[in-house]
Order: C-alpha cells, then sequence, then structure tokens
C-alpha cells in the first residue's frame, strides 16, 4: 500500500468500520489545543521560568526559550514532511520505524508510552498537592493529595472514553483560560514601558546576556517547556485533511509556545529589573515556592485578587495536560495494538469510536505509577512531579533526535519528496539541536529532577532500559505481527 492510498483509508467516510478512529473530528485548532494543554503552559511558566533565571541566565532565559524554538522549529520541518505521507496514531513509533527499521520503532513506542505516562503521573503529583491545598483552603478539608488524583483519573477516563471532540472542547476552555493573564500581564506590562528599569530588551536578548551564567541549563528548562507539540501527528487519524491540517498545527504550536514562553519571561524579568530578577527568582526557589516568583508581580499588577485565581488555574492548567497526554498514550496503545505488538484488546473502539480498552489501561499505568508514591510516603511534588517530569523530558528529547535522523534516512531511501531543505538539512540541523539537548538534560539531569545524584543515574537509565526493552518486544512478536499483516 502506497503511503496517497493509506492516507485516503484513514481519512475516507468508512475509515472507521476498518479498526480505525473517528476521522475528521478535530481541525486546527481543535489538535492545536491539544498540543497546547500537553504543554501546560501557565504550569511551564510557573515551574520552569524561575528555575531558568535563578540557575540559569539570569535575564537571559528569554532569548534559551527563543534558541530552544528555534530548534524545536528545525526539528518540525522533518517532522511535517514525513507526515504528509505517514498518518498514524502511533506518530514517534511509525515515524522512526520507517526510516529507522521495525525494531527501533517499537523500542521508540516504548519510550513513548513510558515518557508519556510518566510525565502524566508527574502532573498528577503536582496537581493533587495543588487541589489538595486549594481544598484545605476553602473548605478546612484535609483531602491527601493521592485521594484528589485517583478521583481525578476517573474523570479523565471518562472524558477520554466519550470522544476527542469532548476532550477538545473542555481543554480550550482551559487553556484559553491560563493563557489569557499570562498574555493579559505581558501586554500590560509592555506598554506600560516595563519595570522599574524599563524593558531590558538588550538584558534579555542580546549575545551577552544569552550565554551569561549557566546558558545550558536555561536552554534545558527552555527545550523541556516545549515538550508535547509533536501530539499533533498522533491526531492525524481524527483530522479533516491531516496533510493539510497536521502541520498548520504544528507550525502553529511551535510559533505560539516559543512566542509565549518568550515573551512571558521577558516581562516578568522585566516587571523585576533585569538586574533584580535572578535574587527574586532565587528568593522564590530558597521559600520552596518557585511560583511566587510569577504570582506576585501579576497580583501587584492586578490586585490580591489574582493570587486566588492563579493557584485556580494552576490546577485546571495540570488538569488539561493530565487529559491531554491521557489521550496521547491511549492512542499509542491502541496503535502498537492494531499492529500485532500488543494484545489485539487494546484496539477496540467505543460505539464513540475512542479506544476504550486501551483508555482503561492507561489510567490502570497511572494508578500504577502514583499510588506508590503515596504509599511510600514520598512528597508529590519534590519525588513523583521532579522525577517523572525528568525522565519523561529526556525520553522525549531522545525520540526527537531519532526522529529526525529517521527522516534523513527515509527520504534518502524513498524518494518521496526531493526538497533539500525540507528532507536533509533541517532535519539534520534539528538533529543536532536534539542531540545537544539530550547532553545538556544528561549533564543537568541532577538540577532537572532536584534530587541527588544517585537517584539522577538510576531514572536516566530507565529510558535505555524501556528502549532494550521495546526492542526485545519486537524481536518476540515479529512473527505474530508478520502473520496478522
Amino acid at each position: 500500500m502506497d503511503s496517497q492510498t493509506a492516507v485516503a483509508n484513514q481519512t475516507a467516510p468508512d475509515a472507521s468500520t476498518a479498526g480505525k478512529l473517528k476521522p475528521n473530528s478535530l481541525g486546527v485548532m481543535g489538535i492545536l489545543f491539544f498540543v497546547l494543554s500537553a504543554q501546560a503552559p501557565l504550569t511551564g511558566v510557573a515551574g520552569a521560568v524561575p528555575i531558568a533565571v535563578a540557575v540559569g541566565n539570569g535575564a537571559g532565559a528569554p532569548a534559551a526559550y527563543l534558541a530552544a524554538g528555534v530548534i524545536v522549529l528545525l526539528f518540525s520541518v522533518g517532522f511535517v514532511a514525513m507526515g504528509r505521507h505517514v498518518v498514524d496514531a502511533g506518530a514517534f513509533y511509525t515515524y522512526i520505524g520507517k526510516g529507522l527499521g521495525r525494531y527501533l520503532g517499537t523500542g521508540s513506542a516504548g519510550i513513548a508510552l513510558f515518557a508519556y505516562c510518566a510525565i502524566q503521573a508527574a502532573m498528577y503529583g503536582l496537581y493533587g498537592a495543588t487541589v489538595s491545598s486549594l481544598l484545605e483552603h476553602y473548605t478546612g478539608a484535609d483531602v491527601p493529595w493521592w485521594v484528589c488524583a485517583v478521583v481525578t483519573m476517573a474523570i479523565v477516563q471518562v472524558l477520554g472514553a466519550v470522544g476527542i471532540e469532548m476532550g477538545a472542547k473542555v481543554l480550550a476552555v482551559f487553556v484559553l483560560a491560563e493563557f489569557s493573564i499570562l498574555a493579559v500581564f505581558a501586554l500590560v506590562t509592555l506598554f506600560k514601558g516595563g519595570g522599574p528599569e524599563g524593558l531590558g530588551v538588550t538584558q534579555s536578548f542580546s549575545p551577552g546576556a544569552a550565554l551569561d551564567g549557566a546558558p545550558g541549563v536555561a536552554l534545558m528548562f527552555a527545550v523541556a517547556s516545549m515538550v508535547g507539540f509533536e501530539a499533533t501527528a498522533i491526531y492525524g487519524e481524527e483530522a479533516r485533511e491531516p496533510r493539510k491540517t497536521v502541520p498548520r498545527a504544528t507550525y502553529l504550536a511551535v510559533a505560539l509556545v516559543t512566542g509565549f514562553f518568550a515573551f512571558a519571561s521577558w516581562m516578568l524579568i522585566s516587571s523585576y529589573g533585569a538586574s533584580k530578577a535572578t535574587g527574586a527568582a532565587g528568593k522564590a526557589l530558597e521559600g520552596g515556592d518557585s511560583t511566587a516568583f510569577v504570582f506576585a508581580p501579576i497580583a501587584d499588577l492586578f490586585g490580591t485578587w489574582v493570587n486566588d485565581v492563579l493557584p485556580l488555574l494552576l490546577a485546571t492548567s495540570l488538569f488539561a495536560g493530565i487529559l491531554a497526554f491521557h489521550n496521547s498514550a491511549n492512542r499509542y496503545l491502541f496503535s502498537l495494538s492494531r499492529d500485532g505488538l500488543l494484545p489485539r484488546g487494546l484496539s477496540t473502539l467505543n460505539r464513540r469510536q475512542s479506544p476504550a480498552v486501551a483508555g482503561w489501561v492507561q489510567t490502570a499505568i497511572a494508578v500504577v505509577l502514583v499510588v506508590p508514591f503515596a504509599l511510600a510516603g514520598k512528597d508529590p511534588v519534590l519525588a513523583l512531579f521532579s522525577w517523572g517530569s525528568g525522565v519523561a523530558v529526556l525520553g522525549i528529547m531522545l525520540l526527537y533526535l531519532l526522529t529526525s535522523l529517521s527522516v534523513v534516512v527515509f527520504f534518502r531511501r524513498e524518494r518521496l519528496d526531493t526538497r533539500p531543505w525540507n528532507t536533509l538539512i533541517a532535519p539534520a540541523l534539528g538533529a543536532l539541536g536534539m542531540a545537544g539537548a539530550v547532553w545538556l538534560i544528561m549533564e543537568n539531569f541532577t538540577t532537572l529532577i532536584g534530587g541527588e545524584q544517585s537517584t539522577a543515574i538510576w531514572l536516566e537509565l530507565t529510558v535505555p532500559a524501556v528502549l532494550v526493552a521495546g526492542v526485545v518486544t519486537a524481536r518476540l512478536t515479529r512473527g505474530r505481527a508478520a502473520a496478522d499483516g
């Protein structure tokens, strides 16, 4: 079957009868909301920006976000080129398999599943702690964080089962809410001419500012904030005209996220003054609440009522991210099952053409990952959130690197697209950028997880271990997959 036939089959009106996800369900904006939800903008700004400023390159942190955006954009060129010929809910797994072989493709699917489930579990930790604190503040009830997390797992399971359109609508509300308050703050600060030291353009974007302090740490957190945009390809089967919709959604997501993080971080630094921002961020970290660096200037600008609203928006931001990663992970389970690499039952669709059984399995995985931290009495933020997000970022960056290499190999072999920039130059540059990102993450992994060196080593080793397990699985299921094919 050639690529054009495959795309036609996946977008035809009766595609659902052939074990495919519901076609023509999402447009550009629907996919975009899933992507932006996975990136949890408010969570990323409140969690990553203070660390990038305090531990990284200080007032030059916005430049790190622009640099990260360029790296991701270069990656996206090849990613989009591959997406025009391959439409599958497996995304990374399918893309890497097409260029670098089925075994490595299956190994990458293992990493993708592991990373998406890990980052979702991490979000459950921060979400549970946030909601538990909100309940105690407003009702006086002392509800354990893990209870909040488990109850939310049930809600996410229901939303995932009722259909992709409903999920997109729910996420649209949450994403617009968190984007709005940060965007309004940034715009008002800009039009006011910045903070006590002005806008500080040179202090944030000059080459000297970008390279000040520890720019590698800042770049690491900036790249980590971009994780999730690749979900555009995961929803290709459910998109309207995927060969047009997915590229548009991908480029729009990268541009929006890059611009948003660079602009928001710049205005936050400006609100303190470039010379004082690093000290303020460090003080927030020492106080154990990095969000204070972000929430304080917003409250100073708009009033103390913001202190009540922002924690609520942080909770909804995390909920949106959890739902987005739930949908991404269950589509990987569905795709691997459909291809004969996992039990066939995981590719069962419900009457709304959602991967129902895969959804239940993904929810069960979330329980298995989260509950042990509760039983062991581990801190949901310092342990679960930090560790889960750390290994997830490392895993996904490795997948970006493998995908870029696969794009180059695939188009050199298949000659389906001979444009040098799209299929060779940009993917090669993207691969170099991603290799650098992987190196930075491994070099600074202890900082990323906020833990000890021994813990960092064990967590780092889980990623190659999952890759090897995936390759072994591919070898063991080779006969079954060939028979099913």
